[in-house]
């Protein structure tokens, strides 16, 4: 197996787990050749000095893929636009950006005729699910290394200890050594005390996108976004792209405390976990746009997308973004969205997002119908018959008891 690994493409990010996986590689594949990428989804500063390290670690080149505006428009927007959260909770950060980086760690591994594809994945984790099956979608015959299932290091303690026995510089200790993914839609933090479901997170020393609650203005803050086919394009009457437009939100949401949640979440690989994320954009996002399509769907659409929003996030959570049910229920979604444009208005207060109105040219809403005032357009007689058809059911089946009684 060894002689047939010559040259591998490790999805890279830096962090502890790819860190020392390039040494790792090189030892255990006969001095094989390793192309680290690293995915620009927006981590920022993550993204620093990360050349200098993947070559002094042993890569032969590091790629660095800006993936930023393809993550929002193609994977963000049909999620956000299915209304799809997992759990009631969770807006699937990690989950959607994982089949993109990997789309691209084909493409690269096909251009460079690797013989692999690695990643840094635990065995108990979701990614190394999400990350295989986009590559078996791409590239079905790829050899995929995941060091987690065959290394013999058993916890991040043993990692920290291969990364100092290599001369490997790391920017985590042992006391701060959360597990953590970040991209342009949130900020994920799991690990040390967070194990713990009986511990509360001290979020005034793990928070980055934002404060706690607690910690917010204690006067509200404004905020309005207008959406076109469901998509949102501007904050504030401001026409932004969509990178700048969830950067924008992520700045005011954390400034007000919005979108911190701790979720205690069943796993993929059937384990429960608990862990502490950040999507304060997102959060504003899917509080709007939820709320213009409240104004703009009739009500079994309304009904039947909440329906397929479930099974949206259950796709996207498991890895399942490129199968053809995920591609239909996107269609189905885009449908449903043809005239869910408007204005949405917020206001953010110390972690909640308040409705301020909301107006669309495509309302369903009707005040002369639905007016407690004198109108000229609803009989309220008619009433009297829809009742009776209605509950047929009901009066026949009472009917059936007194008889039975007689």
């Amino acid at each position: 197996m060894k002689d047939q690994i010559k040259k591998v493409v490790l999805a890279y990010s830096g962090g502890l787990d790819t860190s020392i996986i390039i040494p790792w590689l090189k030892e255990n594949f006969d001095g094989c050749e390793v192309i680290a990428v690293a995915a620009d989804v927006g981590q920022g500063a993550e993204l620093n000095g990360l050349e200098e390290k993947a070559k002094k670690t042993g890569a032969s080149k590091l790629y660095i893929a800006d993936l930023k505006k393809q993550l929002v428009e193609d994977y963000i927007w049909p999620t956000l636009k299915a209304d799809a959260e997992y759990e009631g909770k969770y807006l699937l950060g990690t989950s959607f950006a994982r089949p993109l980086i990997a789309k691209r760690l084909v493409e690269i591994a096909k251009a460079e005729g690797a013989d692999a594809i690695a990643h840094g994945c635990t065995g108990k984790g979701n990614d190394q699910v999400r990350f295989e099956l986009a590559i078996k979608a791409f590239a079905p015959d790829m050899k995929i290394i995941a060091p987690w299932r065959i290394w013999d290091i058993k916890s991040r303690d043993e990692e920290i200890d291969y990364a100092e026995a290599h001369e490997i510089p790391l920017n985590i200790t042992r006391k701060t050594n959360y597990s953590k993914d970040k991209n342009l839609w949130h900020l994920s933090h799991e690990g040390l005390d967070l194990e713990d479901p009986a511990n509360e997170p001290q979020y005034d020393k793990i928070l980055e996108l934002g404060v706690s609650p607690q910690q917010a203005p204690d006067q509200p803050t404004s905020v309005t976004v207008t959406f076109e086919k469901g998509v949102p394009v501007k904050v504030d009457g401001e026409k932004l792209c969509a990178v700048d437009l969830v950067a924008k939100l992520n700045k005011v949401g954390g400034a007000n405390g919005i979108g911190i949640i701790d979720l205690l979440e069943n796993r993929l690989v059937g384990m429960k976990s608990r862990g502490v994320y950040e999507t304060p954009g997102g959060t504003i996002l899917y509080h709007a746009h939820r709320k213009l399509e409240e104004l703009c769907l009739d009500k079994d659409t309304f009904h039947f997308k909440e329906i397929v929003a479930q099974k949206f996030a259950d796709l996207v959570y498991d890895g399942k973004w490129f199968t053809p049910l995920r591609e239909a229920l996107s269609a189905f979604v885009d449908s449903t969205q043809e005239h869910v444009t408007g204005d949405v208005k917020m206001k953010l207060y110390k972690g909640n997002i308040i409705d301020a109105g909301a107006v669309s040219p495509y309302s369903l809403y009707e005040e002369e119908i639905a007016t407690f005032s004198e109108d000229h357009v609803y009989n309220q007689a008619d009433a009297d018959g829809f009742i009776n058809l209605f509950g047929l059911p009901i009066t026949v089946q009472a009917l059936k008891k007194l008889k039975g009684k007689a």
